[in-house]
């Protein structure tokens, strides 16, 4: 080959790479700022990567109603007003996907949410105030005074780090302070890339964290006849149905969603899960909640969609009835407790001595299931897993206190 045949491919090589490096250097900003929708939905620029990568959520995000409408990866990753970023293949994106993100688009769902007790209130039960901006408490204690300005939870300090990230924090961090400002996260219902309302409103997403001793709200749900029922009727229902159009076609059979947040046949839709509850059923002794009597009609609105008003109204004074005994009998053992730490016989620090951790489980296990099991039908729960234990442990609670007097016992 001659001197000017390679002098001339050299050329023609040099201009190609510089082309290139500058159309590359042209699209690195463009995308960055404002990528084109080609690039950035599931079967562009994304999936590329994480088809190989992640491929499960590539899939997930595909068969998604953001698919259908049209979203794209980048419409929920890209960086909103006042989140980190970072730079990846090009894309400057939020360090952390937060409600925020959401509330572009779905922002009454998103406000509505940020005023329940799924938000602040639920972070705080654990955490305290710790990690909250001065607008985050004040926006928490507006809504919720007393229960966000707060300090850690004492049983879960003792229980440590180890327990409280991986255990407590599992589930009460749908509430948590995000850095951006926002609060809580829509994807522990919702899921992050198939963004359901069906799978927001499957019991079994509910009960990931309304479960066990002290709210087993899943296992009285799959106790009652409403949980026999969906259990028996489940495939021929529309859970997928837009909340506004949702009827009881669609739904024949209610799961949690239905009650406390679905706008069955023309009801209010709601993402604030404490706006039909007349009760602060989790508390020692429950008192009523404020707004108790509109709560109460919001929620038997939606029991009338399936039962006539006599039976409701006999079921609400039933529950009722076993609520105003539970307390009574949580009453009694406050006493007993009341009692030992005027004679100076308990210490001032919780959960040291075993008395106290008898008397949590009194209240906090056995009194809530009774109320829970009244409220949702759920027979078993209000007797053997909760009368029945609350008289159980009041015989040894008031056991332990005699010999505690006594001087049998070290405290």
């Amino acid at each position: 080959m001659s001197f000017r045949s390679v002098f001339v491919a050299v050329a023609i090589s040099g201009v190609l790479i510089l082309s290139a490096l500058l159309i590359h250097h042209s699209r690195h900003g463009s995308d960055v700022d404002q990528p084109l929708p080609e690039l950035v939905r599931a079967t562009g620029r994304c999936a590329q990567c994480h088809r190989e990568e992640t491929p499960a959520v590539v899939h997930q995000f595909e068969r998604s109603e953001h698919s259908r409408a049209n979203i794209t990866c980048f419409d929920c990753h890209q960086a909103g007003e006042g989140q980190e970023s970072y730079i990846h293949f090009n894309f400057r994106l939020a360090q952390d996907v937060t409600s925020l993100n959401c509330s572009g688009c779905h922002r009454t769902e998103y406000q509505q949410f940020a005023r329940s007790r799924h938000a602040l209130p639920a972070w705080s039960a654990v955490s305290g105030s710790e990690g909250m901006s001065p607008e985050q408490l004040s926006a928490g204690e507006r809504h919720h005074p007393g229960a966000v300005d707060r300090a850690p939870n004492p049983l879960a300090r003792k229980e440590g780090l180890a327990a409280t990230q991986t255990g407590c924090l599992g589930c009460h961090q749908i509430g948590r302070p995000n850095r951006d400002g926002s609060i809580g996260s829509c994807t522990e219902c919702h899921s992050r890339h198939s963004t359901s309302i069906e799978l927001a409103r499957e019991p079994q997403t509910c009960g990931q964290c309304h479960m066990g001793p002290d709210h087993s709200q899943i296992e009285i749900y799959n106790e009652s006849k409403h949980g026999a029922l969906y259990a028996a009727q489940r495939m021929s229902m529309d859970l997928s149905t837009e909340p506004k159009l949702l009827t009881t076609a669609d739904m024949p059979v209610p799961t949690c969603a239905t009650c406390h947040l679905s706008g069955l046949d023309g009801l209010k839709v709601t993402h604030d899960t404490t706006e039909r509850l007349s009760y602060w059923l989790f508390a020692p002794v429950s008192e009523k909640r404020p707004g108790y009597a509109r709560a109460q009609a919001e929620m038997q609105e939606t029991c009338l969609r399936c039962h006539a008003s006599s039976s409701v109204t006999r079921f609400y004074e039933e529950a009722e009835a076993v609520l105003a005994k539970t307390n009574e009998r949580v009453r009694e053992g406050e006493a007993v407790m009341a009692a030992l730490r005027d004679e100076g016989l308990l210490t001032s620090d919780p959960f040291d001595e075993p008395i106290e951790f008898l008397y949590f489980d009194y209240w906090h296990y056995f009194g809530r299931t009774a109320k829970h099991g009244a409220f949702m039908g759920g027979a078993d729960f209000v007797q053997w897993h909760g009368n029945y234990e609350l008289l159980h442990s009041l015989a040894e609670l008031k056991e332990m206190a005699r010999e505690l007097r006594d001087g049998r016992t070290d405290p």
